[in-house]
């Protein structure tokens, strides 16, 4: 499928999109466009991939015309750009809806309008019952995706998305901060020892947006079943790994805005939610715009399901730290670590 297409990542410079490079900048691919506002981080790509392949373009998804402009000639995209930052988003709500919201909106309509073949729309398990800004601005964009998807019949375009948890090692991640906390002498500082979290590498944020691609139809959204771990046991694992046992483990509280565990389904979208094996497929409501339907039928899959609560890290696969140690030793920062190396994350 990729064979001789184009490519074009928004938010390109961050972890998801050099994730993608290092998985395809050998492929088939004719051209990869990095779309992103920050040339700085562009410029550093592109000395270090150094490929003829890789194409940068200057924009912000605010800026329907960088987004126009970019996509032309575009055959899929993969729209990761957002603001993810709990209390940045928290602090300036409508920034986050100009970029999560308008700024997905601005993508998915250049990219029809392109004749763009198919889009993956990453998103987040703070959209499922969300108490910030982020995870309502994500939440909104679910919303904007299925609605674009809705009319897109008989043109082969097809518009979906992911839900994936933490992805470990990723741009504001907490797994760099304790290592760096512990190479500096100075205590860890967590949360809520008890809070969990959905535990998944880049390289499965990747495979799970590759699965959509491939078998995704309009407005389904793609989820991984991916194991969790509590803070505790992490920082455990973390200090295991560095032979620091004996470091202080600062415990400061709940931030504002941070929930006990986060939800990849809702009960709502388990009831009616596909089981693929490794992935939960959530089709969109295939009701048409005669409101009428809205009031007077109701759904049945919800009243008859047999799911009492959500999909969530409290609930999934519990990893204990020997598990947890497994999951860091895929980061290839956290094996050099585990050597002895001061190293720290990657983009």
């Amino acid at each position: 499928m990729f064979n001789n297409k184009t490519l074009l990542i928004t938010g390109g410079t961050g972890s998801f999109g050099n994730a993608v490079l290092r998985r395809f900048l050998n492929s088939d691919l004719r051209e990869i466009r990095i779309f992103s506002r920050d040339e700085k981080k562009q410029d550093d790509m592109r000395k270090r991939y150094n490929s003829v392949k890789l194409k940068f373009y200057i924009g912000d998804v605010r800026d329907a015309r960088s987004v126009q402009q970019a996509m032309r000639g575009v055959d899929y995209v993969f729209h990761a750009a957002a603001l993810k930052q709990v209390p940045s988003c928290e602090f300036h709500p409508m920034q986050a809806v100009r970029t999560n919201v308008l700024g997905t909106e601005n993508v998915l309509e250049a990219a029809i309008n392109a004749g763009v073949k198919r889009v993956v729309c990453l998103s987040t398990d703070k959209a499922v019952y969300p108490i910030n800004a982020m995870g309502i601005s994500k939440a909104m964009m679910e919303k904007v995706m299925v609605a674009s998807s809705r009319n897109l019949e008989g043109t082969g375009a097809v518009i979906c998305g992911t839900r994936y948890g933490n992805v470990m090692a990723s741009r504001g991640s907490v797994i760099p901060l304790f290592v760096e906390q512990v190479l500096a002498g100075k205590p860890i500082t967590v949360t809520d020892p008890s809070m969990t979290r959905f535990m998944m590498t880049l390289d499965d944020a990747v495979e799970l947006v590759l699965y959509a691609f491939e078998h995704g139809n309009n407005g389904d959204i793609f989820v991984q079943k991916a194991p969790a771990a509590t803070v505790a046991v992490l920082t455990q694992a973390i200090l295991e790994l560095m032979g620091r046992l004996g470091h202080e483990v600062r415990e400061i509280g709940t931030r504002h805005g941070e929930k006990l565990y986060e939800a990849l389904l809702g009960r709502e979208e388990l009831a009616c939610a596909e089981d693929m094996g490794d992935y939960f497929r959530v089709p969109p409501d295939g009701r048409d715009l005669n409101y009428a339907k809205y009031v007077e039928q109701g759904e049945q899959r919800m009243t008859q399901s047999s799911h009492s609560e959500d999909y969530n890290s409290h609930n999934t696969t519990r990893l204990d730290v020997e598990g947890m140690k497994q999951m860091l030793l895929k980061l290839d920062f956290m094996q050099r670590i585990a050597r002895g190396e001061h190293a720290v994350a990657e983009d």
